[in-house]
């Protein structure tokens, strides 16, 4: 009997520590708490009580996500070529309004790479000095800005570029 107590106790204890490892920690998550915080905002009120236009709109969405998002999306099936899916396990909590934190959460628990993305840090072009960056960190200047730099072979043409294009997609 003393054993059968002690062993029931380990049980729910050990239940309480999993329960608890499970909680989000402050930057954990952000690309999957930003995509759906920005996807349940824009559902109309109609939208949010149909799982086929929930489902829809957010195909749509991945369609046009790109880099960590889609990367995200690809995770949890919102893509083509996802090889699994688990996109019920996101568009019913959003239909019954569970907060986008509470849904990672979840998430979380079935994928942790989920949780893995991280966004870039963004490189202030107003302060750095374009010549010290590599090139790889200047095509992706371009590629986060839509551009391309074509007939660009060596930095100096990437940095020409990014120099003509600076205007443009910098705000002051």
């Amino acid at each position: 009997m003393w054993l059968f107590i002690v062993l029931t106790l380990n049980a729910l204890l050990g239940c309480q520590v999993l329960q608890t490892e499970a909680k989000l920690k402050e930057g954990e998550c952000e690309v999957c708490i930003k995509f759906l915080t920005n996807f349940a905002s824009k559902l109309s009120s109609d939208e949010m009580s149909d799982m086929k236009a929930i489902e829809e709109k957010f195909k749509a969405a991945c369609k046009k996500a790109k880099n960590k998002e889609n990367r995200f999306c690809y995770y949890i099936g919102g893509t083509e070529d996802a090889a699994t899916s688990i996109l019920n396990a996101v568009l019913k909590p959003l239909s019954y309004h569970k907060p986008a934190e509470k849904i990672c959460e979840d998430l979380k628990k079935q994928d942790g790479q989920i949780c893995a993305l991280q966004y870039d840090k963004q490189i202030d072009l107003n302060n750095v000095d374009l010549k010290k960056l590599r090139v790889k960190q200047l095509k992706k200047i371009l590629s986060d800005w839509d551009e391309e730099c074509v007939g660009c072979l060596e930095k100096s043409d990437f940095i020409k570029r990014i120099e003509q294009l600076k205007s443009e997609h910098t705000e002051l």
